[in-house]
């Protein structure tokens, strides 16, 4: 589903923020993209969701070449960015279906699609209600919902449960899960808490200073130590720390 060979970004003045990067992901993994801050992860994403040029290498992201063929890509798949999508001030379910007719779906189409979407993400009944009026697990949701409506293969979500109480991100947990079971979406997050990776993810990439330090299951980088041990390991920097937990 993601393919990976030499990615690299270099930004101006010479500030080089992923260098050489290989991966691979298969279809209908949960993988885990885990690094301290600065070490490429949101640079990472933001060239595999084409918001991004790559300086040098190649990449495929759900079967289409990611410099080839942007547009093809950004049909195949969903981004929740770090800050989300939702508007304050215009009700989820408005919203929804303007985003379901901006790929392409009828009005009648993006209709139904947003009532299954909100059923599935535990938001039905809240389609009348502004953005702005939802807490921050239901903004959340809904910022997923965004990024479902139009049936992606493949979903990138950029630390989704930073802010959120112990509950609703359990509870998230639970909706990432259901994506992979239930609906055959493949997810590639990216996260700082490490509770979050060992529970969700089938496979972790490490990176640091823009290179993949480390990847493997989670049983494997642990190796009968605690993830947050493997991590310091492997960097030299405590993720916990730097993700204030």
């Amino acid at each position: 589903m993601i393919n990976t060979s030499g990615l690299s970004k270099t930004f101006k003045g010479g500030v080089q923020a992923v260098r050489n990067v290989t991966m691979s992901v298969g279809p209908g993994e949960i993988v885990g993209f885990l690094g301290p801050n600065g070490a490429g992860k949101t640079t990472t994403m933001r060239m595999l969701t084409t918001l991004l040029p790559i300086t040098a290498g190649t990449a495929t992201v759900a079967g289409r070449d990611l410099a080839a063929g942007p547009k093809e890509v950004r049909r195949r798949i969903g981004y929740v960015s770090q800050s989300g999508w939702t508007d304050p001030s215009v009700p989820i379910g408005d919203q929804l279906e303007l985003q379901g007719m901006l790929y392409g779906l009828s009005r009648a189409e993006a209709r139904a699609r947003t009532a299954e979407v909100l059923a599935m993400l535990e938001l039905d009944g809240l389609e009348g209600r502004p953005g702005g009026a939802l807490s921050g697990g239901q903004r959340r949701r809904a910022d997923i919902a965004f990024a479902l409506v139009h049936r992606p293969e493949l979903i990138f979500l950029d630390e989704p449960t930073t802010g959120l109480d112990p509950q609703t991100r359990a509870r998230l947990w639970d909706h990432i899960r259901a994506l992979r079971d239930e609906h055959g979406v493949t997810v590639f997050l990216s996260t700082h808490y490490l509770d979050e990776a060992d529970a969700l993810c089938d496979r972790l990439l490490i990176i640091d200073h823009g290179e993949i330090a480390a990847a493997g299951t989670p049983a494997e980088l642990k190796a009968g130590r605690t993830l947050d041990q493997a991590f310091l390991d492997i960097t030299g920097r405590s993720l916990r720390e730097e993700a204030g937990v």
